[in-house]
């Protein structure tokens, strides 16, 4: 019977810590790197048409520019209308 309730506290350890690291992602590294696509898009300039078909169904080809005018990237954004 001991050895059933060492492993039930060891079980539970773990579940512990991996809820620990699953928030610790879910709420320090996930919304940076949604903060970046976001702030690319706000800042990007759109095609006039979204995609019908395909993986990008409902997006936009959108363009980034640096402040000099050149190319910096281009992402695929929501349509927004």
């Amino acid at each position: 019977m001991k050895e059933a309730t060492g492993e039930l506290n060891m079980t539970i350890v773990v579940a512990m810590l991996v809820a620990a690291l699953a928030s610790f992602f879910y709420f320090s590294i996930w919304p940076k790197i949604g903060q970046s696509q976001n702030t690319d898009c706000q800042r990007a300039v759109c095609e006039k048409k979204p995609e019908t078909k395909g993986e990008h169904a409902g997006q936009v080809k959108c363009t980034v520019k640096d402040k000099d005018g050149t190319v910096k990237n281009e992402v695929w954004c929501k349509y927004k209308g």
